[in-house]
């Protein structure tokens, strides 16, 4: 049966393909009426999302002989030429003449749909066009300028008409703020700005729950669909049009999550996340005016516990459903510790090429702070179109936490073996500020008589960090900076394993973690560790 559907779908793949290099297809999105360029955006509202060189090139300064008919460039440098966000290092001295000249070449070389006009890359195409417009249309000649603006309309034709056919949400994200743009910058355009603001509306009602959070769990995604849902209110606001009330709202709840992971030190590697740096986005914020407050404890199914000094986050939410799992790992009751700004107790990050074995492996268990039984992950995947989905996820069926001046504690269970083992798994951690002590309770929980299980609960390091067993085998002492922290458990013997930590993009690299491990057949074994500092 699997076959037989692949076999359809890429006849239909085929098929399509072929009716969007038809003549019909070109003369559909061509349907267009000279329009004028009235609103031109400012190149800096984008620069929470293009990384901006200090040193700015001059346009003259790179190779642009035949630079379209290079066959030579790999599928990431031919995305980047395409989508035209080099030109944000362009220094505002170049030659808009010689500038004007590659948009013209592109003209003449992709004015008909072709890899160039996927999905993604037309709509940042068009966003990057259109703000760079002191280079790429002012002091050109008429004849230019309808050229350009013909190109901008048609390729805007070419998302409308493709958009829901897309698969990515993000992409689609994308493309709706290319679309609201261009429905801002010409005069007459509001089919564009209407088909644009709705379909936005419509997006944001898929992919974020009741509190305006990814239904992926995702932090990363999250700080995504603001940095975007905030350049769409900022055009808005500049060419004084009014804001729609869903882009106010949206941004006010991705607002409520930016706040409650906002953390000086270090990102949460959790369900797809990497370290970033946020510096940038923050100053963003402050420089546009947005402020974003959120002293709650528990959001998106995430428990964090805090003050000056110590920081405790865990993952205490159930799996999505599977086609929001793109990015998830099973990861259940994991949890990171930061102390005074360093990282104590770090899961291990997320490798993104799904192409690679790395990928499937930073989505397992075993790489995440938490509880593995007979190596098996507490939620099972399966590959679907080469991204590795949940196939059967968990619920959390309890949680609750406190936190006093003097006591902190974080209670939640999930039965991600459950089906398989008829096992729940069990977590308390709880917290003494005046001591400095951590005290964890692994309980694994058996519901029937079976047999005997092997278990193993890992607590991983950054890189950086350097751990040293004693000669008991019961204490091992984490070296965290000018701080030393001890970790010990009572009941079992615990040991010192290397690991691959994915925490910086599409890296990898060494690192060690504890891992305690067992064999039971108790009705409920109690696993007791211990993180204090000494």
């Amino acid at each position: 049966m699997i076959y037989i559907n692949r076999f359809f779908f890429n006849i239909f793949k085929e098929v399509r393909k072929l009716y969007l290099y038809s003549n019909f297809y070109d003369k559909k999105i061509s349907k267009i009426n000279n329009r004028e360029l009235i609103y031109k955006p400012s190149p800096h509202l984008l620069s929470s999302l293009i990384k901006y060189q200090k040193k700015k090139f001059k346009i003259d300064d790179f190779s642009l002989e035949e630079i379209w008919n290079n066959n030579k460039l790999n599928h990431k440098d031919y995305k980047n030429l395409n989508s035209f966000y080099w030109f944000f290092s362009l220094d505002l001295k170049s030659s808009k003449k010689t500038t004007q000249s590659v948009v013209t070449n592109w003209i003449k070389n992709n004015h008909r749909f072709n890899d160039s006009w996927d999905f993604d890359l037309t709509a940042k195409r068009i966003i990057s066009w259109l703000s760079c417009h002191n280079l790429t249309f002012e002091e050109s000649d008429q004849d230019y300028k309808n050229n350009f603006n013909k190109i901008i309309l048609k390729q805007t034709n070419h998302l409308i008409s493709e958009i829901n056919k897309s698969k990515l949400i993000d992409d689609k994200l994308i493309g709706c703020a290319s679309i609201i743009l261009v429905g801002l910058c010409y005069d007459n355009e509001k089919n564009y700005l209407n088909f644009g603001s709705s379909l936005l509306k419509k997006i944001s009602k898929i992919v974020l729950d009741n509190y305006g959070f990814p239904k992926s769990r995702s932090i990363k995604q999250m700080v995504f669909y603001l940095k975007y849902f905030i350049l769409i209110r900022e055009w808005f606001k500049e060419s004084q049009v009014n804001v729609p009330e869903h882009v106010d709202e949206t941004i006010f709840y991705l607002g409520q999550g930016y706040a409650f992971f906002w953390n000086s030190s270090s990102d949460f590697l959790f369900n797809g996340n990497n370290i970033s740096d946020k510096s940038n986005f923050d100053n963003y914020l402050k420089r546009l005016g947005y402020k974003f407050k959120n002293d709650s404890q528990e959001f998106g199914g995430y428990i964090i516990l805090k003050n000056k000094k110590i920081c405790i986050i865990m993952d205490a939410g159930s799996t999505p459903t599977q086609k929001y799992t793109v990015d998830y790992q099973s990861g259940a009751l994991s949890f990171e510790i930061i102390s005074n700004g360093k990282k104590l107790i770090s899961n291990c990050g997320y490798y993104k090429k799904k192409e690679n074995k790395l990928n499937q492996l930073s989505k397992a268990s075993a790489t995440q702070n938490t509880l593995i039984i007979d190596d098996n992950s507490s939620c099972k995947f399966s590959k679907v179109q080469n991204t590795f989905l949940v196939k059967n996820g968990l619920k959390v069926i309890k949680k609750n936490y406190i936190i006093e001046k003097d006591f902190w504690k974080i209670n939640a269970s999930h039965d991600g073996y459950l089906k398989k083992y008829n096992l729940i798994h069990d977590r308390e951690i709880e917290f003494y500020p005046e001591l400095m002590i951590f005290k964890g309770l692994d309980k694994i929980i058996k519901k029937k008589t079976n047999n005997n299980y092997k278990f193993d609960i890992r607590f991983h390091v950054e890189p950086n960090i350097k751990l040293m067993k004693t000669q008991d085998n019961k204490t091992i002492l984490i070296e965290l900076g000018d701080e030393g922290w001890k970790f010990t458990c009572d009941n079992y013997d615990i040991n010192i394993d290397n690991g691959l930590y994915f925490g910086n993009k599409n890296l990898y690299s060494e690192n060690q973690n504890i891992f305690i491990t067992g064999i039971s057949n108790k009705e409920i074994e109690n696993v007791n560790w211990e993180i204090k500092r000494i």
